[in-house]
């Protein structure tokens, strides 16, 4: 088994700004030249997340607003008390989305429904560049 590990950043908005990152994704594994094994896709830090989604605006728009409903920006977060950055609930968010994704790699193509894109999404108020990570490990 061998471990191919690489990375990419994304320059984003903030403010749960959803960026489709499966084309870079899709290239590291190629550049990998593995076939068979698992790929991790993972996004340090603590106020943005990796998931699934079908990356169309309507959806787009129904995921931000699911977030709100979530997390609210305009309660009171004790992080906010001691921190005084406002961003509360990125943390929060982020927290229930998780920072990573494991997928299937079979014949060389990660395992993804038809409507399925790996995104980004940053959860923080400020604009950010975040580093992703995607690991591979198999054959």
């Amino acid at each position: 088994m061998a471990v191919f590990s690489e990375g990419f950043k994304v320059e984003t908005s903030g403010n749960s700004d959803i960026i489709d990152i499966t084309p870079q994704v899709t290239e590291l594994v190629a550049l990998s030249g593995m076939c068979n094994g698992i790929v991790l896709v993972y996004v340090p830090g603590s106020t943005a997340a990796i998931t699934t989604i079908e990356f169309e605006p309507g959806l787009i728009r129904d995921m931000k607003a699911a977030l709100e409903r979530l997390a609210p920006q305009g309660i009171t977060y004790h992080h906010n008390e001691r921190w005084h950055d406002g961003n509360g609930h990125s943390h929060i968010r982020a927290s229930f989305l998780g920072q990573g994704e494991s997928f299937p790699l079979v014949d060389g193509t990660i395992l993804l429904g038809t409507w399925q894109q790996v995104i980004l999404i940053d959860l923080d108020n400020r604009p950010r560049s975040r580093k992703v990570l995607v690991q591979v490990c198999g054959e």
